[in-house]
């Protein structure tokens, strides 16, 4: 029976962000006659004790990792990010969070993986020729026509939308049809692991078979369709990479100028009248009713009144900052005011909308003509296998 690579431990654990003793406890390592918690870690890194079978599955769930990690001779190379177009906050950034981000790249890229394996088999599945079929060098107004040659979305469409996931849903399904896979996720399967967006607020992966945009369900909903369109850019740029909500980066600035013109044309932006709004209150008011009208987020249209120089950078910091907080406050009002007993939506409704049509739509065809196990529709799915029948049930928009 092969044993466990003691080195795979202690790197499993460190880049999980988890110093030994908070690993003590995570893993519920108690004290015993002949040792301490700490020394049995210890030990067990240390490859003079051998851990249980037990133990192991609760490493793989902590430090994010599959079981047979801990067998390999050597520890993996590095979860691929692509580029790292973020410019992150002191307060943002730890090992912890670099871990967990790390665990939730390696997730979307395994399952991304899988995907392009099964279209390869499908002699109907061409190359895509949007991706890549774009540099900066070209400009922002090339990327923009290449944009809306893409998504064919006409604003007034986008705008008469009820609100803005209604609206980011239409952006998504316009994405999807071009062969585009739109998830949203911002943890790992639960809220202890989530990710803030100032860490992540996108990640996109330009493979021209099966591209794929993961989308931050913890941001507020407003933002979900420029941060769409934001990393559809990156894929018309043939970037793979990881973007935040903040960023010096030049290549960040390209794709959030495109992505805003598009929610709005500077014509559009034009009518937006700060002239004489001395107060950041008057001036957070009048962006609010601005966005509110327009289905965009409030920090887009402070974003393109920075640009246009109606607001002085510090103000754009002011405001954004207020717009945040009034989000995170909004959101854990909702949450305090959820009663138990009315539960919240159907867990595969909620789980089908974040996987996406198009993904759910694949999986369910090649179950059904039984071209893809339970155990691997299960892995792309993000689910047990156990749940794969009731994921797939659903029908119409998921």
């Amino acid at each position: 029976m092969p044993r466990v690579n003691p080195e795979i431990l202690v790197w499993a654990r460190e880049t999980a962000g988890l110093p030994l003793d908070e690993a003590v406890k995570k893993l519920v390592i108690r004290d015993t006659k002949k040792a301490t918690a700490l020394d049995r870690l210890a030990g067990y890194e240390s490859g003079d004790e051998e851990p249980s079978r037990p133990l192991l599955q609760k490493m793989a769930k902590q430090y994010h990792r599959p079981l047979l990690t801990f067998y390999l001779s050597q520890p993996p190379v590095k979860g691929d990010r692509g580029a790292d177009f973020r410019t992150l906050p002191t307060e943002a950034h730890s090992p912890a969070t670099d871990a967990t981000l790390d665990a939730l790249i390696r997730d979307i890229r395994a399952r991304q993986s899988m995907v392009r394996a099964i279209l390869e088999d499908e002699e109907e599945s061409p190359s895509l020729p949007f991706v890549g079929s774009r540099t900066m060098a070209d400009g922002q107004a090339a990327a923009l026509t290449s944009l809306g040659t893409l998504l064919r979305v006409r604003l007034e469409e986008y705008r008469s939308q009820p609100n803005s996931e209604a609206a980011f849903n239409l952006l998504r399904a316009r994405a999807e049809r071009e062969g585009i896979f739109v998830m949203l996720k911002g943890d790992l399967g639960s809220y202890h692991s989530a990710i803030e967006p100032e860490v992540f607020r996108g990640f996109s992966i330009a493979d021209d078979i099966a591209p794929f945009i993961a989308i931050n369900d913890r941001d507020a909903r407003a933002t979900w369709p420029f941060t769409l369109l934001h990393e559809t850019v990156h894929l018309l740029l043939g970037q793979t990479g990881v973007s935040g909500q903040q960023s010096e980066n030049e290549t960040e600035r390209f794709c959030d100028d495109v992505a805003s013109e598009f929610l709005l044309p500077r014509q559009d932006s034009a009518s937006l009248d700060l002239k004489g709004l001395k107060e950041i209150d008057e001036i957070a008011e009048r962006l609010s009713a601005f966005a509110a009208k327009r289905n965009i987020s409030r920090t887009m249209v402070a974003y393109r009144a920075l640009r246009d120089g109606s607001v002085k950078p510090s103000q754009y910091k002011e405001l954004s900052d207020r717009f945040r907080e009034e989000w995170l406050r909004q959101r854990a009002s909702q949450r305090a005011q959820r009663q138990p007993q009315e539960g919240g939506p159907d867990y595969y409704v909620v789980r089908r909308h974040r996987l996406g049509p198009r993904l759910v739509s694949l999986v369910r065809r090649m179950t059904a003509g039984r071209e893809l196990s339970t155990t691997k529709a299960a892995r792309i799915l993000g689910v047990r296998p156990a749940q794969v029948q009731a994921i797939l049930a659903g029908s119409g928009p998921s």
